[in-house]
C-alpha cells in the first residue's frame, strides 16, 4: 500500500508527533491554517469516512475521546475545530481517514 499516512503511522516518514499509543498517532501539519494544527490519525487504514463501518466505528469514538485532552494539551483552553474531510469534493486529499484539529484563534463559519 502506498499510503503516505500509513507510512508516517509506521515511522518510514518522519513527522512532528504531539501524541502516539497503539490506535492513534498525532502529528502538526505541515501546511497548519491556524496557529494550532495537527493531524489525528488512526495507525488502522481506513480510506475515508465512506468506509466506516459497525466493526472499525470504535476508532471515531477513540478519537473524539482523545481530542479534548490534545486540545488541553496544545493549550486550547477557548475551543478548537475538530475537521474531517470525506472525499474529493469534501476536500479531502489523503486518502486515509483522518482528523484535523484546529485552535489558538477564533474559528469563523464559514471557513476562511
Amino acid at each position: 500500500m502506498d499510503c503516505v499516512f500509513c507510512k508516517i503511522a509506521n515511522g518510514e516518514i518522519p513527522s512532528k508527533k504531539v501524541y502516539e499509543d497503539d490506535k492513534i498517532l498525532v502529528f502538526h501539519d505541515l501546511d497548519p491554517q491556524a496557529p494550532v494544527h495537527v493531524l489525528i490519525i488512526p495507525k488502522q487504514h481506513i480510506s475515508s469516512t465512506w468506509e466506516i463501518t459497525e466493526e472499525n466505528s470504535g476508532i471515531i469514538a477513540y478519537v473524539f475521546e482523545k481530542a479534548p485532552q490534545l486540545a488541553k494539551q496544545l493549550g486550547l483552553d477557548g475551543g478548537f475545530r475538530l475537521v474531517n474531510n470525506c472525499g474529493n469534493d469534501g476536500g479531502q486529499t489523503v486518502q486515509h481517514l483522518h482528523f484535523h484539529l484546529l485552535g489558538g484563534r477564533f474559528m469563523a463559519w464559514p471557513p476562511g
